[in-house]
């Protein structure tokens, strides 16, 4: 008997000694976590920090609400924007969520009445359906609808 119970008490302490070290280990595992999400926290902090004081006159940005502006004077921690010309707010620096580059004009060439696009160009859109044909299209050349609105091409 004594036998027995000393090998269950052997049995019991081997046990209860590794169960100590997987806690040890997870412990130690999720505080080298903790410690690497809090330096990469501080490290945007800095970054944002740094950014904000940075900031000068001329540069575009948009707040962290979304509104975008153009710097037209810092003084201390206030920042004037001017959103559309003439129109200015005052902001607090924190509130400058980043530095966006200026809008350039659309690189899509505007057609106007002097360029070299043909009336074979220009798509003709009935104003209601009384001018299609069943398969979509419109029908023959006598039947568009006119400025009167009723669709039967006569005046």
């Amino acid at each position: 008997m004594q036998h027995i119970q000393a090998a269950t008490e052997a049995a019991g302490s081997s046990s209860g000694g590794g169960s100590n070290y997987t806690f040890l280990i997870i412990l130690l595992v999720l505080l080298v976590g903790l410690f690497l999400l809090s330096r990469r926290t501080q490290k945007k902090q800095k970054d944002a920090q740094s950014f904000r004081s940075n900031l000068t006159p001329g540069q575009d940005v948009m707040t962290a609400s979304g509104m975008l502006g153009r710097i037209v004077e810092v003084d201390g921690d206030e920042i004037t924007i001017e959103s559309t010309p003439g129109t200015r707010s005052r902001w607090v620096r924190a509130a400058i969520a980043k530095v966006v580059e200026p809008t350039a004009a659309t690189d899509a060439p505007a057609v106007t009445a002097g360029s070299d696009a043909t009336d074979d160009d220009v798509l003709e859109v009935p104003d209601d359906l009384s001018g299609l044909t069943g398969d979509g299209s419109l029908g023959d050349d006598t039947h568009r609808p006119d400025d009167s609105g009723k669709g039967d091409g006569s005046k």
